[in-house]
């Protein structure tokens, strides 16, 4: 299923002398999302500064407009008055959240409860993603669900008159149906509460907190997290700034990383224990990653990074680190193209639901570009060559099919900027759905980055 050909933008990456620079990334998405939604929700202002003004997210502050908050922009905040919990209103029109997975799965917990009815549209990409996780505990309870076979967009939900509180024990590895199951909880009375077997993102529950709402989290017995939320309490206007994203750090990191003689300092990235993945994992390699004045900002942990190109070495990541990384995984990949000897990242199945079967779209991309790697099901074992020699495109046509994900762009264009010969994707439009200036940012630090 390919995406419009008319609006494709090719791109294209050739090997660039040292990068050097300065820069700050774009707002942590997770936190964007979430900051709209609780915002939209809460009563009272809510100010939020360094908010990610990617596709994806002003998605989600369309839905929430369109449910009664008020959200503009002044200077650099955003200022959203909330209705107060309990008051979102009945949408006019259906929400149509593009390419964001997160923006709409959590927004039909936030909603569901609510006894009305909401329709959820999205782009070629995202109907194609699984909703069932989400929609499963929404039927627990009490919601009636209309959905295209497969529990796949467009979705209809309609709340119970009374919704009972769930326990819910997540069966997946998944940040987005946890959060969606406390977020339905807001408006149901009682305590629902969420069984959560291994640790993922945690900004749902701390931005939760933040804005006034009854939740306590413990760990049981078999070492899974329990978290509880009373339902149905009063949440506040809050003031926010966004860290940056450190999913979207990987990408000027990782090119940090092969070109030889780059220095860069990424700044003000959040480092929230349950995000730093990747950065544990090139350290292993040997990067060199220098994490510099580790602040708190608003309840969340806070450094600047000074990367310098390095010399990496293959390693083995466990699959249970896949959780804390997996959006990082594709420019992972990249890096091992690079690293002497095998690297092995396993436990990756949650890949091959993402804005794209993930695992595929990597493999493919590093095959064309030379790479010696072998795909499994649920796990990627890729062989570098240090010197980059032999990597790159292998013919003309040699193109990256980015299959709408924007991760998918931005990684094989890190590639190109160190390997032998050029590295060309498919399009690069589809990046801003989560960092609008990637190009710029990049060309800003010495990448050469071309439209083709």
């Amino acid at each position: 299923m390919g995406h419009a050909t008319a609006l494709l933008r090719p791109a294209k990456a050739t090997k660039s002398p040292a990068l050097k620079g300065d820069i700050r990334v774009p707002g942590d998405k997770s936190i964007s999302h979430r900051a709209l939604m609780l915002g939209g929700l809460a009563a009272g202002e809510t100010r939020i500064t360094g908010l990610l003004e990617g596709e994806d997210v002003i998605n989600t502050g369309r839905a929430m407009q369109a449910m009664g908050a008020a959200i503009h922009k002044n200077g650099d905040a955003w200022i959203v008055n909330g209705v107060g919990n309990g008051c979102l209103l009945a949408p006019e029109a259906a929400l149509d959240f593009g390419n964001a997975g997160t923006g709409c799965r959590l927004t039909m917990g936030l909603v569901g409860p609510y006894d009305f009815d909401t329709t959820f549209t999205g782009d070629a990409s995202l109907s194609g993603r699984p909703m069932g996780r989400v929609l499963e505990p929404l039927r627990l309870m009490g919601v009636q669900v209309r959905a295209e076979a497969g529990d796949r967009l467009p979705v209809t939900l309609r709340g119970p008159r009374a919704p009972a509180p769930i326990s819910y024990r997540v069966p997946m590895a998944s940040a987005q149906v946890k959060s969606a199951v406390l977020l339905a909880g807001l408006n149901t009375p009682g305590i629902t509460t969420v069984i959560e077997p291994v640790l993922t993102r945690d900004h749902t529950e701390k931005m939760l907190r933040g804005f006034g709402a009854a939740l306590d989290v413990e760990t049981g017995a078999d070492g899974a997290r329990i978290i509880r939320l009373e339902g149905r309490g009063q949440l506040g206007g809050q003031i926010i700034d966004v860290p940056g994203d450190p999913s979207s750090a990987g990408f000027p990191m990782v090119a940090a990383l092969i070109v030889p003689g780059s220095d860069i300092l990424i700044r003000n990235v959040a480092m929230n224990p349950t995000r730093t993945g990747l950065i544990l994992t090139l350290q292993e390699m040997g990067a060199d990653i220098e994490i510099l004045d580790p602040r708190l900002a608003g309840g969340e942990d806070v450094a600047d990074l000074r990367v310098r190109a390095s010399e990496l070495e293959g390693v083995t990541v466990p699959a249970e680190r896949a959780p804390l990384m997996i959006d990082e995984y594709p420019v992972l990949a990249i890096a091992a193209s690079f690293a002497s000897g095998e690297t092995l990242m396993q436990g990756l199945e949650e890949l091959r639901v993402k804005e794209s079967d993930r695992l595929a779209a990597v493999a493919r991309g590093l095959e064309i570009n030379g790479v010696d790697c072998t795909e499994g099901k649920d796990w990627l074992s890729v062989r570098g060559r240090p010197d980059g020699k032999g990597l790159g495109a292998t013919s003309r046509d040699a193109v990256v099919a980015t299959w709408l994900d924007h991760r998918i762009a931005m990684s094989f264009l890190v590639m190109g900027l160190a390997s032998e010969t050029p590295v060309q994707v498919d399009d690069c439009s589809i990046i801003a759905t989560s960092f609008p200036d990637f190009m710029d940012l990049m060309a800003g630090l010495g990448a050469e980055i071309t439209e083709s």
